[in-house]
């Protein structure tokens, strides 16, 4: 009797957690960015307001801040989330908690979810979190946010609750600390999460033509394909969980020390697996590992090991084959086609993968397939223009990603 009541004691655990899946429980990453490195200088008892943009809205939310790579604690005072209103500015806010209380503290590595916190949010539009740091930290950060997000002056404290942005007078590139938002909607039936380097993180999207950048126009791939689901009333979210400079294979021969354990594998947990309702990745990987001289081989084998783990998870898997860049070897291109053969085989690289998602073909030159066709090139020869970034959203399938799933892993 003792080995029931406490199994039936575990079972109402499990359905009473926060994010289980099933009847009652709505919760779905809604954006994502996932730290990669810590910020340049440390912040000093200032607030920091770091502005999300949501794939879909919902009837409350809640926030994941991270400490990943900080260098010690990091002591949050005070946290709010509101209604972006353009700059730093919002249209109110909601204070967030943390087990009920208003301030937390994340060890050095560590990671902390908010309280679930009432307020209504609609789909593409911005959510500043904002957050006040007590004393001094080195915070974790996502390197390529692609907007601005904003800094009041080192020892100004707490203005996490203030509507003007009138105090947050510096401005960063990079996304501090937030690397998360869940939504609670209970029409939604899951998240796609695009898990790659720069051609995921968006890297190229703010070139909409000579003598135009558009920061924090949100014009990645991944956000024109949240706005297509959006538009096409497919109930999607997308997280992005790209990570510019980043391989699939754990090393490669000249792979730079800046990206040393941020391979796929050692991302997978913090930035798919634990999100919630996932229930689909697009896997957007090789490009880097060609170009620091990975063997087809190599690339191959990290590629079966993340996409066993994600198929276990009941998570389904589409996979693009290698995209062009001119300056690969011939040796990097023959490994490029033995890639685009195992991940064109049956279309689902042979029963490893779900189905096949081919952005070489959208991207190729036709004339010089080694290369990007010249009208998506951003400069680089690598990342796709504003205008190629759309063309790979219009080329997913949207009820192939409505087919994916079930949605297995929860908050615990």
């Amino acid at each position: 009797m003792r080995r029931i009541a406490l199994l039936l004691a575990v079972l109402v655990a499990v359905v009473a957690a926060p994010g289980a899946a099933g009847a009652g429980h709505a919760w779905f990453t809604s954006w994502a960015q996932s730290q990669d490195g810590r910020a340049d200088t440390a912040v000093n008892s200032q607030s920091l307001r770091m502005l999300t943009h949501l794939s879909q809205g919902g009837d409350a939310v809640r926030v994941r801040f991270q400490n990943t790579f900080g260098t010690g604690p990091l002591t949050i005072g005070h946290a709010t989330a509101g209604p972006g209103a353009g700059g730093a500015a919002v249209s109110f806010t909601r204070d967030l908690t943390f087990g009920g209380r208003a301030a937390v503290t994340i060890p050095a590595g560590g990671e902390v979810w908010s309280d679930e916190t009432r307020l209504a949010t609609r789909p593409d539009s911005d959510l500043a979190v904002s957050l006040s740091v007590e004393g001094t930290a080195v915070p974790g950060r996502h390197g390529a946010a692609l907007r601005d997000n904003y800094l009041t002056p080192p020892g100004s404290g707490d203005h996490a609750g203030d509507v003007s942005g009138a105090a947050f007078t510096a401005t960063v590139g990079s996304t501090y600390v937030v690397s998360a938002v869940d939504v609670h909607n209970a029409a939604l039936r899951g998240v796609v999460v695009p898990f790659g380097s720069s051609v995921v993180d968006g890297i190229g999207s703010t070139n909409c033509g000579p003598g135009c950048t558009e920061p924090g126009a949100n014009r990645r791939w991944t956000d024109d394909l949240a706005r297509r689901l959006v538009a096409s009333a497919v109930p999607l979210a997308v997280a992005n969980a790209g990570v510019s400079g980043t391989t699939s294979a754990r090393s490669c021969p000249a792979m730079p020390p800046s990206v040393a354990g941020l391979d796929a594998s050692s991302r997978l947990d913090r930035d798919v697996l634990a999100l919630h309702g996932v229930t689909a990745v697009i896997y957007y990987y090789g490009t880097n590992d060609l170009a620091y001289g990975c063997d087809a081989a190599t690339i191959l084998d990290s590629y079966r090991s993340v996409f066993a783990r994600l198929r276990a998870a009941g998570i389904s898997v589409y996979v693009t084959p290698s995209t062009p860049r001119p300056g690969y070897s011939d040796q990097a291109n023959l490994a490029r086609h033995e890639i685009a053969l195992f991940v064109g085989r049956w279309s689902t690289c042979g029963g490893a993968c779900s189905g096949v998602v081919d952005f070489d073909t959208v991207l190729a030159d036709p004339l010089k397939p080694n290369s990007i066709l010249p009208a998506y090139d951003n400069g680089d020869g690598i990342h796709a223009n504003a205008a190629g970034q759309q063309a790979l959203a219009d080329f997913v399938s949207l009820p192939m990603l409505a087919r994916s799933g079930p949605v297995l892993h929860t908050m615990g």
